[in-house]
């Protein structure tokens, strides 16, 4: 089968784009690359961090629900990039700027008022480290009620509009943003 002269050069960009941002061979990348479904990789459009805020400060995240990804800089300028589960609709989900303001290692999980009201019949709470926990391995709380940045036992999810608002990640991809993002570290959904 043979690829068409579009497909060929929409890769071609994405290659050009991705070497001209030093993107190419972060290690990051290369394992959100390996996680990921093939046609999702190409759905990925990075931003500059310069377009959404004035300056780096602890570090930034940008969301993009459209093309599935995350992105996060550090405060030296480090940045890496992670497929993604997005809320199954936008009404589930707000835009905008948030922070982190907290962060925790296998954290329990509650549904939220409406999550119960739509399926009654989920558990009240399901502790961390359970095997049925949405919320995966880590999680960082941001400054909107129940909204999370989390990882996801359920890798089904991830380039897919799976989530009841939240942001999901691989486990072991959520660890490596937890462990490089502290408290404090700037957030923008879009």
């Amino acid at each position: 089968m043979t690829m068409t002269r579009q497909t060929q050069t929409r890769r071609a960009v994405l290659r050009a784009a991705m070497a001209s941002a030093g993107l190419i061979g972060a290690p990051g990348i290369l394992r959100a690359a390996g996680d990921v479904q093939r046609r999702n990789i190409s759905a990925f459009r990075t931003h500059d961090w310069h377009d959404h805020f004035d300056n780096l400060g602890k570090g930034i995240i940008i969301a993009d629900t459209a093309s599935k990804m995350l992105q996060h800089w550090t405060a030296e300028g480090e940045m890496r990039i992670y497929p993604t589960s997005v809320p199954l609709t936008d009404e589930l989900t707000k835009r905008g700027y948030t922070e982190v303001v907290e962060k925790r290692k296998n954290p329990g999980w509650a549904p939220t008022p409406s999550m119960r009201e739509r399926n009654p019949e989920w558990p009240a709470y399901v502790e961390g480290g359970d095997p049925t926990n949405p919320l995966g391995t880590r999680a960082l709380y941001l400054s909107w009620t129940y909204y999370r940045i989390h990882g996801t036992q359920d890798t089904r999810k991830i380039g897919r509009k799976s989530s009841n608002g939240c942001i999901g990640l691989y486990n072991r991809q959520i660890e490596e943003v937890y462990d490089r993002a502290p408290l404090g570290t700037q957030v923008k959904l879009i």
